[in-house]
């Protein structure tokens, strides 16, 4: 077993063996998207680490895949709902199809252009034998109607038992708060504080925000959290922010410099960098 709140460099497939079976609670990660699997002389196994990410999840253990489309000879590639089948081929449920908002594209459509501006990616969360263990939804969709009771001429409500049959219930006002949709509105820009501009050198840095409500959504303090693509290393910040342990893999020795002193900056000084011994 690896040590825990590190990250290891070398090619995640590899060092995932290392990793105990059913060790992991959470994983959030981003593949790199359509031709630029291949970056840096590194080309991801996709198919092999999904079989890893079975492997070391535990049951009930959950994995967030964000991933896009990228448009290749005219045609959008379709390579987030291949790999989307590729975890359910891997015996993975498909928990939820969630949409990642982005607050405005970098380079919006020109009057004249054909399609419409790329404004979302998708965010499949995938379980392991059932659903999650652990799913902690953030309330903060503010009801419009707060307070007061669902419409109903005695104070009554109605829910559907196992049988099928209507039976009646006592009315409770509606909350002030409810849980959020499945479609998460986030800034996608840095935002970050003076402590992270080292991370603007990674060239696709994962908005804070977006790891920080799945940690705190489908896992909870104390468990182990895992990046295999770490890139500038945030998922390991905001799994140490939130009180969790984490795990990471990142091929480039670039990416681990940014994340070394990007946890340093914002933690202190630490060994936050492992490496395997080879046999």
């Amino acid at each position: 077993m690896l040590e825990l709140n590190k990250t290891y460099l070398c090619d995640c497939v590899e060092g995932m063996s290392w990793l105990e079976p059913d060790s992991i609670d959470l994983t959030i990660t981003s593949p790199p998207y359509g031709n630029l699997r291949s970056y840096k002389g590194y080309t991801l196994n996709i198919p092999g680490l999904i079989n890893q990410l079975y492997r070391v999840t535990k049951p009930g253990g959950v994995v967030v895949w964000v991933i896009g489309d990228q448009v290749v000879n005219r045609s959008e590639s379709g390579e987030s709902f291949r790999q989307a089948l590729m975890f359910m081929d891997n015996n993975f449920l498909l928990h939820d199809t969630m949409i990642y908002e982005k607050d405005g594209p970098a380079f919006p459509a020109r009057r004249t252009a054909n399609r419409y501006s790329q404004v979302w990616e998708y965010m499949f969360v995938f379980s392991k034998d059932g659903p999650p263990k652990t799913a902690t939804l953030i309330c903060d969709h503010k009801n419009r109607w707060a307070g007061t009771l669902p419409f109903s001429k005695d104070k009554k409500s109605v829910y559907r038992n196992k049988e099928g049959i209507l039976v009646p219930r006592e009315a409770k006002p509606i909350p002030e708060y409810s849980a959020r949709f499945n479609i998460w509105k986030i800034n996608n820009g840095f935002g970050y504080t003076s402590k992270d501009k080292v991370s603007f050198l990674h060239p696709a840095t994962f908005p804070e925000s977006l790891a920080n409500d799945h940690i705190l959504t489908w896992s909870k303090e104390g468990d182990v959290v895992l990046d295999p693509m770490m890139g500038s290393g945030t998922v390991a910040k905001m799994a140490i922010k939130n009180n969790r342990n984490y795990i990471g893999f990142e091929t480039s020795q670039e990416y681990c410099d940014i994340i070394r002193i990007r946890l340093e900056e914002n933690f202190g000084p630490g060994d936050y960098i492992g490496h395997i011994e080879w046999h």
